[in-house]
């Protein structure tokens, strides 16, 4: 399901169940459904099911940013920073890497010995090895590019459509499947999210009224 900020499903896929929603194939999907609404859309939030280089890197082709944590919290690079301008890693203590060699699916950033030497968090930090070097992969450099913040409260938003499925759930019975067949749980699904839609609406409405109201009489 896509929503937009004012909780209004705008788009609906239906896959089936050992299918994984976050694969590159269903978000490219799910993407194009919206490019063709022509949705004026500046930010894409995920949860971390949808955490890959390729999904990040089909958000960005769109000119989109993307908000979508990681699937496992990598702790040693959480202090990290990247700068983009730079195209340099910066480390906790305010160090930049001077240098970097593509490795894999990433790159390998090295630090200069004598500044880790001479740092007090040394012995904490568990990249300090002999040439003080740090793997960071494509899809974390792109995950620490977003905006921490802005980042933080885009996730925080998220958690909305979250109670989306749970509406749908309570009051429109998507706990279960009323029919047999992936194209007639489309219809029931399809059919439920416009009933939201409308609802929405019309709660969207009342409060427009509502605030327009009070403005003028305080006017």
């Amino acid at each position: 399901m896509a929503q937009d900020k004012s909780q209004i499903i705008t788009s609906a896929e239906v896959i089936p169940g050992n299918e994984n929603e976050g694969s590159e194939d269903n978000l490219e999907s799910m993407l194009q459904k919206e490019d063709k609404k022509e949705l004026k859309t500046e930010v894409v939030v995920c949860d971390a099911l949808y955490d890959s280089l390729s999904n990040r890197l089909s958000i960005e082709k769109r000119k989109k940013k993307h908000y979508i944590p990681e699937k496992r919290e990598k702790k040693r690079l959480n202090d990290f920073i990247y700068s983009e301008k730079e195209d340099k890693l910066i480390c906790p203590k305010g160090y930049s890497s001077i240098g970097k060699t593509r490795q894999e699916d990433g790159y390998l950033c090295y630090f200069s010995p004598n500044s880790c030497r001479s740092c007090d968090r040394r012995k904490e930090c568990s990249f300090n090895e002999d040439r003080a070097r740090v793997y960071v992969s494509d899809s974390h450099l792109l995950y620490i590019k977003a905006d921490p913040e802005e980042k933080r409260k885009a996730l925080k938003k998220r958690k909305r459509i979250e109670g989306k499925f749970g509406e749908a759930k309570r009051h429109h019975r998507m706990a279960r499947a009323r029919y047999r067949g992936r194209w007639r749980v489309a219809i029931q699904v399809f059919m439920t999210f416009i009933v939201m839609n409308l609802k929405r609406m019309v709660k969207l409405l009342k409060t427009k009224k509502t605030v327009a109201k009070l403005a003028s009489s305080s006017g």
